[in-house]
């Protein structure tokens, strides 16, 4: 079995743990078959992204309205995050809830955030560059995002060495971020 399927406690997300093949000159593993993801994956990926950040950066919480909703796959290929998805489904049972996980090359743990669900992570190395597969090609018009901090969430994001959850290495794009209850549009 080339990947390990886990949904999380929003059964919509998923953590993926691809099969590595070490030897001695380190390790071979596939990151995508569109095969394995299928019950998953429902619209192909169209973009693929890749992030560096710094210790401490925050990034978040982002996602892309209809008719452009990302799906995203989320890889660290370097260093380590502590990834988080939130439901902002109106009609879903889990409205409002969010799940976190870490992600790290190290493990080489994947997550799957389907469409419907606002995105961020906390940089909790000394840097890490994140890879993202999408299912939607970004679309400025279609940009929206909530405040990572929103306090009806209750986010617990994990302490980052020296820099505490309370003060994270935040765009000012990201800090203007509505709160949930003021975001204009979610998803139905």
């Amino acid at each position: 079995m080339a990947f390990q399927f886990t949904p999380l406690s929003l059964h919509d997300v998923v953590l993926i743990l691809p099969t590595r093949h070490h030897d001695d000159r380190g390790f071979f593993s596939e990151t995508f078959r569109a095969s394995a993801f299928e019950p998953y994956v429902r619209d192909p990926f169209v973009q693929d992204n890749l992030a560096r950040s710094a210790a401490g950066v925050l990034r978040g919480l982002h996602f892309q309205l209809a008719p452009r909703a990302q799906g995203k796959l989320i890889q660290v290929v370097r260093g380590e995050i502590w990834d988080v998805a939130v439901d902002i489904r109106r009609s879903s049972p889990t409205f409002r809830r969010w799940v976190g996980t870490p992600l790290s090359a190290e493990t080489g743990h994947m997550l799957w955030v389907p469409p419907g669900f606002a995105h961020g992570y906390v940089v909790t190395s000394d840097g890490a560059d994140v890879a993202y597969k999408v299912t939607a090609e970004y679309e400025p018009a279609l940009d929206r995002g909530i405040r990572w901090d929103d306090p009806d969430l209750g986010i617990q994001w994990p302490n980052i060495g020296p820099i505490a959850p309370k003060d994270p290495i935040v765009s000012e794009k990201d800090r203007a971020l509505p709160l949930l209850s003021a975001a204009e549009t979610l998803f139905e």
